[in-house]
């Protein structure tokens, strides 16, 4: 019998292997008179697979993680990581701006296993979440980063730098500066002219492109970094996540997952379509992702530029050979 729960187990498990969306840490309890079964899952549909694969096996010893009375709490900080392990010495894995929300799921320490609105898992560190979200955001910043100044005059002084991609509330404009408020409570002054209405998103679907085209060039030169996602230093999926979400879409984390959701699409590519690179020997072997800017002309953050610059995938013979697929999220 034991041997058969363990089978089952690693099935279930091995069916729920991507660490980024599922969590399933169950084992067999050790001496227990009738088999029984303690650990963790993510949502009740695990739970319920145990129990229908597991017919008569005792798991009431199993944390279902998801739960109603969760806390969701938001990024608090400018900038927070969230890591495979809980340890700034773990793999990065994405990048939080202020004012992202997270479930908490269980904690450890310091630190919170979290889940992202979007699904996406990982450790993120306590003290830089806070129960009070932004209640009404009005704008986001399109800025790569911008100072936050306590008077609206240049000479102020600096309260901290906000990434873009932020979501706050603006309160009042004056010569060309906008009293903001971010989640958190911090208020402070920063240019206007770096602020996109969040209320421009529904008007702007035939604009996008052109858009999100302008909004890559001012990326050029960030650093590249693994699991990163603002101006401090990006990853290739981190920056066509970054440009989506300025204006207004908000896409998977991952390149394997972005091309998964996104629309298939043939050459020749439109402006803002997305560009996927693989190893043609293998499938679901996606590894890199790159931003149109109109046929093979591209922007993306790579290893090999050390971070967010163009180039054109025809004359570059590792991106010619290992081009796998295009998608996009939007509208013709």
């Amino acid at each position: 019998m034991s041997e058969s729960i363990e089978t089952t187990l690693a099935a279930l498990a091995s069916e729920r292997n991507d660490f980024r969306l599922h969590y399933f840490d169950v084992k067999p309890v050790p001496g227990a008179p009738a088999p029984a079964l303690s650990g963790r899952v993510l949502e009740a549909a695990d739970l319920a697979a145990l129990r229908e694969r597991l017919d008569g096996v005792d798991v009431s010893a199993v944390e279902v993680l998801r739960k109603t009375a969760n806390p969701v709490l938001a990024v608090s900080t400018n900038l927070t990581s969230l890591h495979r392990e809980p340890s700034f010495l773990a793999e990065m894995l994405s990048q939080l701006v202020n004012g992202m929300q997270v479930e908490v799921l269980f904690e450890q320490g310091r630190w919170c296993f979290v889940r992202q609105l979007d699904g996406y898992l990982g450790w993120t560190y306590r003290p830089c979440l806070s129960a009070s979200p932004l209640l009404a955001p009005t704008h986001i910043l399109t800025d790569p980063v911008a100072l936050l100044r306590a008077a609206p005059e240049p000479a102020s002084s600096i309260l901290t730098r906000i990434l873009g991609g932020t979501a706050l509330t603006l309160w009042t404009e004056t010569g060309g500066m906008a009293e903001i408020e971010l989640a958190g409570g911090l208020r402070g002054w920063l240019p206007a002219a770096g602020l996109r209405p969040l209320s421009q998103f529904a008007a702007l679907p035939a604009l996008r492109r052109a858009q999100l085209i302008r909004d890559a060039a001012a990326m050029t030169g960030v650093p590249y970094l693994w699991g990163g996602n603002s101006a401090n230093g990006i990853d290739c999926s981190g920056l066509a996540q970054l440009l989506h979400r300025w204006v207004g879409l908000n896409i998977p984390r991952d390149a394997d997952m972005q091309c998964a959701a996104g629309r298939p699409v043939q050459p020749p590519f439109k402006p803002g379509d997305l560009l996927f690179f693989g190893d043609r020997s293998q499938q679901h072997s996606i590894t890199h992702v790159a931003i149109s800017l109109g046929g093979w002309q591209i922007i993306h953050s790579s290893r090999s530029n050390n971070g967010v610059y163009t180039d054109d995938v025809q004359s570059v013979p590792h991106l010619k050979d290992s081009f796998l697929e295009a998608a996009t999220y939007l509208d013709d």
